[in-house]
């Protein structure tokens, strides 16, 4: 099989921070493979700007060295790589001040698809807005893409998006979420609508239960500070885990369609149920052999923010009524993964015996080696009766697909392509980033009020014991963390 690459249109990429750690390690070598595989052309141009003193070239070195590192297999491509790096510019901008925007406003056409990256602090979101407006150098097709996180609450949320609408419009917004990006995700929603076998026992009556873990081996180390006013619920679960579960659960749209899909996606968030106090796990990682405690990355003896947390949701709505979804995410835990496993109901009566506790599991692996499998019984080969056992029907997407024919493209290089084209069905509009936070809000300010001390668990586990309590005690049992 090959893989059918359709080239976007000429296009200038404004990526503002463009001397920072995301833009060198995900967004310029994504875009050196898409110019690579012919995707990206070659009258494009991809502009820095960032507060750093250099000029064109001096950016262009720093760019060299960021594909080398962080490029893989393809900066080996030397004469590939310089002919990206010509298409690179560069200007010092101060986005608080007036310094650098005329010289921006010189080097950006008119005549192009324009996109303006924010890959800075939500507090100056606002400030470039204004400027790229006062400028004149945003039209009224221009697009802007935000990273997150996109607040820290629902009173943050709001003034954030109340800033961008002074100066665009809903659709020129693209609000990135990384995991949405990926390709597993993406085929999550062609195994569920485009198959005839999945979406009929997609409900109340054949799922049992759905689990979506996203597991991490690495600590906090290094952004410890950050990450202790933020906690593994503003980090993750509002925005990675949620947008996983709305997929998992949403209504089929009447179309493919960016509003189509998000209308679906928001009917989800909107029907989840609060969380009970004794449906909450929360842990910090303690110390070992291999690395300090969380506490001491964070340098905060007396943190209570927590690098661990369970959850037990339920959506009331019709499709879901009594299924309940298990979200579990750390850091230091026993092996890199994120899955979604979506666990079907026993046969209400089997023949064969011993097969009362087999159960049908379609798992969703994110990372590593993105990929499905569906757990079925069959029997056991050789002779001897009747042996039932569980096996995978395993697809995983290098092999299913062909290592040498098909690749499998960056979640970034991918969203970044769909905002040239102006496609937002990936992008998370403004009023579901609204509802996300109008759930979880209530839930942190329990655990605050209640003044919940997290569980510690050992660093390279599956987490609290607590956690593991919470599927126990409704008969049920997490699937085991694999990298």
């Amino acid at each position: 099989m090959v893989a059918r690459v359709i080239p976007v249109e000429d296009f200038d990429l404004i990526i503002f921070g463009g001397t920072g750690d995301l833009a060198r390690r995900k967004i310029l070598p994504g875009l050196f493979r898409r110019f690579l595989s012919s995707q990206m052309p070659s009258q494009s141009r991809i502009i820095g700007a960032a507060r750093s003193d250099i000029d064109s070239q001096g950016f262009r070195d720093m760019i060299r060295d960021a594909i080398k590192e962080f490029g893989g297999e393809e900066s080996k491509d030397s004469k590939g790589l310089e002919a990206f790096l010509a298409q690179l510019e560069y200007v010092p901008i101060d986005a608080k001040g007036e310094g650098g925007w005329a010289d921006l406003a010189k080097l950006v056409r008119s005549d192009v698809v324009q996109a303006f990256y924010f890959s800075v602090a939500p507090s100056l979101f606002g400030d470039l807005a204004e400027r790229l407006h006062r400028h004149e150098i945003a039209k009224s097709n221009s697009r802007i893409v935000v990273e997150k996180p996109f607040g820290r609450d629902l009173e943050s949320a709001r003034k954030l998006n109340a800033v961008l609408a002074l100066h665009f419009d809903e659709s020129q917004i693209y609000r990135i979420d990384h995991y949405l990006g990926k390709e597993t995700v993406q085929n999550l929603m062609a195994v569920r609508f485009g198959n005839v076998l999945f979406e009929p026992l997609w409900n109340n009556h054949y799922v049992d239960h759905i689990q979506i873990t996203v597991a991490e081996t690495v600590s906090v180390g290094g952004r410890g500070a950050y990450y202790d006013k933020s906690g593994a619920m503003r980090d993750m679960v509002q925005n990675h885990l949620m947008q996983l579960l709305c997929l998992i659960a949403m209504e089929p749209p009447s179309q493919f369609g960016a509003d189509e899909v998000r209308d679906e996606k928001l009917k989800v968030i909107r029907a989840l149920e609060p969380i009970e106090p004794h449906h909450l796990v929360r842990g910090q990682y303690d110390a070992n052999a291999d690395g300090p405690s969380y506490r001491e990355d964070a340098e905060n003896p007396r943190s209570f923010t927590e690098s661990f947390i369970a959850m037990k949701c339920h959506i009331s709505n019709w499709r879901w009524s009594g299924v309940p979804f298990y979200l579990r995410t750390g850091k230091r835990m026993k092996a890199r993964a994120s899955e979604i496993a979506v666990v079907f109901k026993p046969l209400g009566h089997s023949i064969f015996e011993g097969q009362d506790e087999q159960q049908n599991i379609l798992s969703i692996r994110l990372q590593p080696n993105e990929g499905m499998d569906l757990q079925v019984t069959i029997k056991e080969p050789g002779p001897g009766g009747m042996r039932l056992v569980n096996v995978p029907l395993d697809m995983t997407f290098a092999e299913a697909l062909g290592d040498t024919d098909v690749e499998v493209t960056d979640a970034y290089e991918r969203l970044i392509m769909d905002v040239i084209r102006g496609n937002q069905t990936l992008f998370m509009r403004g009023d579901e980033v609204e509802a996300a936070w109008s759930w979880t809000d209530p839930i942190i300010a329990g655990w605050e009020a209640r003044n919940d001390v997290p569980k510690t668990y050992d660093a390279g586990s599956s987490g609290p014991d607590d956690a593991l309590m919470l599927l126990h005690r409704d008969g049920r049992k997490w699937r085991d963390i694999k990298g």
